[in-house]
């Protein structure tokens, strides 16, 4: 493919658990690249990545904080993501448009929770991936223990290139193994002068032990490395980057250095290893998309000389700028001041300004071009996953698939005068976030929000206090409810009505089926083609989905239902559209009452992380809230408990169990399945 015009570009993103050190990461990235002047600290409510004011408050990363910055004439555009699950979908929308990434574990904690679930939608997403062990100071440090856990439960194989010098309060700085030498940090320079020395009497056996590891896994690879080893030569340093380079493009390794962010240690050689092992653009396969007229699948170069091609992974409010779209062009050059096709809406609308983002500072750029990330500004109509190119070209790239939200709350606006404009504000924020759903209560008129979790309707509240100045309240937090069917059930429906003198008519046959659960809702056709009028056929279908939407007992969504339509009996004369799709809603209505209604509640996983002697507790509390534990695993002096339990009695957790462990327990909860209520 072409050029992406000199500069090299590495598109990357930072995920973990949380707690595990991805902001303060992102702040000496920033810092050791000169984008920022000073260190900010998330523990002092001052880092650059975390700049809403919640995230400030919480010391926790709730969007995906876009940036721009260069190391050694590469450009590297890092996006910070959450590493709280209900924030999820900040994690799934990034992943979708990197190139590479870099995961951070704890060196405490190891593969957590939430590391396995980012690093499984990474699996998703094909992303190459480096492994930084941070927090090496902590007590309890163990990079050892980390290696062999993400080798357990990833089943990958890590390639160390650096090992610890010292652990815990004697953490002093790490042994380069390509390099074969010392590294230290100058905490006076802030980490900014590294002192290299060569490896000390003490640490010569293990360095060597690991240095032919290293060799011994490289060679596996490269006939032409084999080669120099088995004749006795050294092999340069380039080269073993060629190999590792090769392979972790391909996913077959994972590179790995270890380091203590805080003590601004190691973090130059994460940039190191992000230009010497993660892929620019260039390098990667040509992209899908599916061309919109054919209906069929589409490659393209990724090249500046291509089409204009670009997809929206993220639209953030701006209360001056309005709706602030954030691109990945994937082909050709997206240029400021013109208008540009929406492939998914079907309309035109103008650039207005092109920006790079800087956490939350805009630096206005004339041209995005194949492999850069940015951000728009002018799009009225974009929603996330959207397509934005050329009419020439109608080529909608991969979209985008979010979890459905589990919890629901009223939320009620101070005053009445105030109602509009909190619609008007929970519209924006939909906009923005795909997790989070509102509706009006057609009986009640109570507007009802609805989201991940407890801490995603309480961030969302809060924004809309304090970003958009509307008093609301939230009222309990509720589960959402889904209800399916548990048997088969054939049967037949006519409708006939008399509508402004004219009789409409409509007759169908069909068979309502439970589909195996987590497969979601179809509709199947055995209607020869010819045989009626298609748009009869269309009709049906349309209803019957709208008829999933709106519940058989209680009014929640259907799932798991499969309708197949077996017949229609046409009469040319008075049969008509409407008369379909009444017939359809009143014979699903019908038949999926007596098709065994069940009303099925959502089942979460849970992790919790509790010290060895309250595990008891732990467990007895577990099961009074209807928890199943699943297994039990020591890590040291920690408990890592895997269990299931229904959501609707986990809310208030967190603080039975702080109260339990005096405050030392942690734990994380997501989505599993939809069960039986019991």
């Amino acid at each position: 493919m072409a050029n992406l015009e000199g500069q090299q570009i590495r598109n990357i993103g930072i995920m973990a658990h949380i707690d595990a050190g991805k902001t303060t990461t992102t702040e000496r990235i920033l810092f050791y690249t000169g984008k920022s002047h000073r260190i900010g600290e998330v523990d002092d409510g001052m880092a650059t990545m975390d700049w809403m004011e919640q995230e400030q408050n919480r010391g926790i990363t709730i969007t995906s904080a876009a940036t721009t910055c260069f190391w050694n004439n590469y450009q590297i555009n890092i996006i910070d993501t959450p590493g709280h699950v209900d924030f999820t979908a900040e994690v799934e929308r990034s992943l979708r448009v990197l190139d590479g990434a870099v995961a951070i574990f704890c060196a405490v904690g190891g593969v957590e929770p939430q590391s396995e679930t980012v690093w499984y939608q990474a699996d998703t997403y094909r992303v190459p991936r480096i492994a930084y062990i941070n927090k090496m100071d902590r007590i309890g440090a163990n990079f050892y223990a980390v290696l062999e856990e993400m080798t357990q439960k990833f089943g990958c194989e890590t390639c160390v290139l650096a090992l610890p010098i010292g652990a815990e309060s004697a953490f002093e700085g790490i042994i380069d193994l390509r390099f074969m030498e010392e590294r230290y940090w100058n905490p006076e320079s802030k980490g900014t002068d590294i002192i290299r020395r060569p490896i000390r009497e003490d640490y010569r056996a293990i360095a060597h032990e690991w240095r032919e590891k290293l060799l011994d896994q490289l060679t596996r690879f490269s006939d032409e490395l084999t080669d120099i080893v088995l004749s006795g030569e050294v092999p340069s340093t380039e080269k073993l980057n060629e190999v590792i380079r090769a392979q972790t493009i391909v996913n077959r390794i994972v590179p790995v250095t270890c380091g203590a962010s805080l003590k601004n240690i190691g973090v130059q050689l994460v940039l190191d290893s992000i230009v010497d092992f993660l892929p620019s653009p260039e390098e990667l396969q040509d992209f899908e998309g599916i061309h919109t007229k054919k209906d069929s699948s589409i490659s393209f170069p990724r090249s500046i000389d291509g089409p204009p091609l670009a997809l929206i992974f993220k639209i953030q409010q701006d209360r001056e700028a309005g709706p602030i779209c954030f691109i990945r062009v994937y082909s050709g050059e997206i240029k400021s001041g013109v208008a540009v096709y929406n492939i998914n809406k079907k309309k035109r609308e103008r650039i207005n300004r092109l920006l790079r983002m800087h956490s939350n500072k805009p630096e206005p750029v004339e041209i995005l071009r194949a492999g850069d990330i940015g951000a728009i500004i002018g799009f009225k109509l974009a929603q996330t996953g959207d397509t934005i190119g050329s009419e020439g070209v109608p080529v909608v790239l991969e979209s985008m698939h979010f979890p459905e939200p589990v919890i629901s709350s009223a939320l009620e606006p101070k005053t009445l005068s105030d109602r509009d404009k909190l619609k008007s504000v929970l519209e924006l924020v939909s906009q923005e976030d795909p997790t989070f759903f509102w509706r009006e209560d057609n009986e009640t008129g109570e507007i009802v929000i609805s989201g991940m979790g407890e801490l995603h309707l309480d961030v969302v509240t809060t924004r809309i206090k304090s970003d958009y100045k509307v008093d609301a309240r939230m009222g309990k937090q509720q589960v959402t409810y889904r209800e399916s069917i548990s048997l088969k059930v054939k049967k037949e429906h006519q409708f006939s009505r008399v509508i402004g003198g004219k009789e409409q008519t409509a007759s169908i046959s069909f068979e309502i089926v439970p589909a195996l659960r987590g497969t979601g809702n179809s509709f199947l056709s055995k209607i020869r083609p010819g045989q009626v009028p298609e748009e009869l056929v269309h009709s049906v279908e349309q209803s019957i989905l709208g008829s999933f939407s709106s519940g058989i007992q209680f009014g929640y969504p259907c799932i798991d239902i499969q309708f197949i339509l077996t017949g229609i009996v046409y009469n040319p004369e008075t049969d008509t559209p409407f008369a379909y799709e009444a017939a359809a809603s009143q014979g699903f209505d019908a038949a999926a009452n007596e098709a065994g209604p069940v009303l099925l509640e959502p089942a979460m996983k849970i992790d919790v992380m509790t010290p060895k002697e309250y595990i008891g507790e732990v467990i007895s509390g577990l099961t009074l809230r209807g928890g199943l534990v699943q297994e039990i695993e020591s890590r040291g002096s920690v408990e890592h408990i895997r269990a299931q339990a229904p959501l609707e009695k986990m809310f208030g957790y967190s603080t039975s169990l702080r109260s339990v462990t005096q405050g030392r327990g942690t734990f994380a909860m997501e989505f599993s399945h939809f069960s039986p209520k019991s």
